[in-house]
């Protein structure tokens, strides 16, 4: 049975195997350039959680089978697309005629980056080499002169490589940056919702004063965990809160778990009953590998003494992520409610000039609040 239908009908079992065992069931079994197993596999990772293509990144690096490499490659450039990158991957083996890099992926912003990946550097790599893809791909018109070549390795003892780099005519052209980071990296843009972090975030891989981004990106993504704890201890952060509802009393407070349970839950029953897989843009933010479906998803505290019992923000960022979908939903959760609400964009858009705002800090977002009725059912308050 084809990987994807074992996928789509029993997603637990796919979970469990490992990425070895994954591709076997994928196609004939074989990872080859342009074969069934190829699209199949890819298809795959394009579907499965950020955390999950680290597992599977690691796996690579420390199982020693034959298509290790082959599947780190895979891993590597889908990683580029949780980065917001449009990724084109590149061939699994060299062939006369065609550039030989692993991926080429090209930001938001317009810039290239030429991808080659590494298991290790026990073996010589030319840079000289690499620099010649970029060179090619010039030539051919693929690339803009706003392009640079990053290194993807899987080890931290690369100290021949970043040699390699340092010393040759290519220094100010070339970055190099270990699997490890780069999960991390996807990890601390999943975790903001603001575009320009992001495209900050991906102006890191953009050849600086540094030749490996390692202790940058670790710098990074530490201060971004204490400076979510730290919050965490003074507000309610994923929890909406609706404006002035604690000037008066005590503060309180829900533990992050229990706020991404809920959400899971959520985008599980939004996938279960549509049919299709979601992936994490960012904190709130979901789409599927198509970026044909969007889905923005937020929890609410239960009020008392209110005239509504839940209260959620709209962001303006979050309509515009939803209006460049086809489909596009906005997800409300409830922390003591086992059910939870998916409202299509056209009927929130449909009564935002029904809605009340606040401004603070020169954003804008609107207010939407759910209340229930004498029969029990919920409805949208405008």
């Amino acid at each position: 049975m084809p990987l994807i239908s074992i996928w789509k009908s029993n997603p637990e079992t796919v979970s469990e195997m490992s990425i070895e065992q994954i591709v076997a069931t994928a196609g004939k079994g074989k990872l080859l350039d342009n074969s069934e197993c190829s699209t199949e596999l890819r298809e795959y990772l394009s579907q499965v959680s950020s955390a999950k293509l680290g597992e599977y990144a690691d796996y690579c690096l420390i199982t020693k089978f034959e298509a290790n490499g082959k599947i780190l490659q895979d891993v590597v450039n889908e990683l580029g697309r949780r980065l917001d990158y449009q990724v084109t991957n590149g061939r699994y083996q060299g062939s006369v005629g065609k550039v030989g890099n692993d991926g080429l992926w090209l930001s938001p912003e317009g810039h290239h980056l030429v991808v080659e990946v590494k298991t290790t550097d026990a073996y010589s790599i030319s840079v000289d080499t690499i620099a010649s893809y970029r060179k090619s791909l010039r030539e051919e018109s693929a690339i803009s002169e706003d392009s640079s070549m990053l290194l993807v390795v899987g080890r931290y003892d690369t100290g021949q490589l970043e040699a390699q780099v340092r010393g040759s005519r290519h220094a100010w052209d070339m970055r190099l940056i270990s699997v490890d980071s780069l999960v991390n990296l996807v990890s601390l843009k999943e975790s903001t919702e603001d575009e320009a972090t992001v495209s900050k975030i991906r102006g890191i891989l953009v050849p600086l004063e540094y030749t490996r981004l390692d202790r940058l990106i670790d710098v990074m993504f530490t201060t971004a965990k204490d400076l979510e704890s730290s919050v965490e201890g003074d507000t309610p952060q994923e929890v909406e809160t609706a404006p002035n509802a604690n000037e008066k009393g005590t503060w309180e407070f829900t533990e992050s778990a229990l706020i991404d349970a809920m959400r899971n839950n959520i985008l599980a029953a939004i996938e279960k009953s549509n049919g299709f897989k979601l992936v994490k843009k960012s904190r709130a933010l979901y789409w599927t590998a198509d970026r044909s479906v969007g889905v923005a998803c937020t929890i609410s505290k239960r009020y008392s003494g209110k005239n509504f019992l839940y209260w959620y923000a709209f962001h303006p960022a979050w309509k515009d992520f939803l209006s460049k979908t086809q489909t596009g939903f906005f997800a409300l959760g409830g922390m003591d409610l086992n059910v939870g609400f998916a409202i299509p964009l056209q009927v929130i858009q449909g009564k935002l000039p029904e809605l009340n705002t606040t401004t603070k800090n020169d954003k804008t977002y609107w207010h939407i609040q759910i209340q229930q009725a004498k029969g029990g059912e919920f409805r949208l308050q405008c």
